[in-house]
C-alpha cells in the first residue's frame, strides 16, 4: 500500500510539472496563475500547494527535471564517449544544449536565471546553483576521463579546462536565451568551434 500511494504521489507531481511547463511555454511564465495549472493537471488547488509554494519553486522544479534528464544521458555518454577529445565535449555540449528547450521556454530560462541571481541565498537559488554545479562536475569529468584514455594531454590541469568550457558554453546560452530570434543550431555552431579552438591546443 505505501508503495502505491508512493506512486501515485509521483505520478500526481509529474502532472503537475509537465502541466505547468506546458502552460509556462505556451502562454508566458507571469500570465499563468496556479489555478489554471491545477486545472490542466486534473488536481485541486490545495494539492498545487501541498507540493509547491508558488510558480518560483514549480520553475526550480522543471529546471531541476530538466538537469537530471541532461545529466542522465550525459553519463551514459561519459561511459562510452566518441572517439577525439572534441568530437566527445561537442557531443555532451549537443545533449545539454538540443534539451534544453524540452520543457522549459526562453522566457522561462530567464526567469529562472533572474531569480537565482537576485535570491542566490534563497532555496531557489540554493538549488539552481547545485543543478549548475553537477554540470559543471560532469564536464570536468569527460575532460579527466578523454585524458585518461590519452586524447587529451594528462599533464594538462583537467578540471579548470572543463570548468573554462563550461563557463564559455553557459554564457553563450545566456546570450541564445535573451535572444529569442536566435536559432539552436546558430549556438551549437559557435560553441563547437570554440570547443575546437580550446581543445585542439590541448591534443
Amino acid at each position: 500500500m505505501t508503495g502505491l500511494r508512493a506512486r501515485q504521489k509521483f505520478n500526481r507531481n509529474n502532472r503537475i510539472l509537465e502541466a505547468a511547463a506546458e502552460l509556462f511555454k505556451r502562454d508566458g511564465y507571469e500570465a499563468v496563475k496556479m489555478e489554471a495549472i491545477a486545472a490542466a493537471s486534473e488536481v485541486s488547488i490545495g494539492t498545487i500547494y501541498n507540493y509547491y509554494q508558488n510558480k518560483g519553486d514549480l520553475l526550480v522544479a522543471i529546471v531541476s527535471m530538466e538537469v537530471h534528464e541532461v545529466l542522465q544521458a550525459g553519463e551514459v555518454l561519459l561511459e562510452h564517449p566518441p572517439h577525439g577529445a572534441v568530437k566527445a565535449i561537442n557531443a555532451l555540449v549537443d545533449i545539454y544544449f538540443k534539451h534544453s528547450l524540452v520543457y522549459l521556454s526562453k522566457e522561462m530560462w530567464r526567469v529562472a536565471i533572474s531569480i537565482s541571481t537576485q535570491q542566490p541565498s534563497s532555496p531557489f537559488g540554493i538549488s539552481y546553483s547545485a543543478l549548475d554545479n553537477a554540470l559543471v562536475r560532469q564536464t570536468c569529468a569527460i575532460i579527466e576521463k578523454l585524458q585518461k584514455l590519452s586524447l587529451l594531454r594528462a599533464d594538462a590541469q583537467g578540471r579548470m579546462i572543463g570548468e573554462v568550457i563550461f563557463n564559455n558554453l553557459n554564457m553563450m546560452f545566456t546570450g541564445f536565451i535573451k535572444d529569442e530570434d536566435m536559432q539552436l543550431q546558430k549556438l551549437r555552431r559557435t560553441v563547437h568551434a570554440q570547443n575546437r579552438a580550446i581543445l585542439l591546443t590541448l591534443i
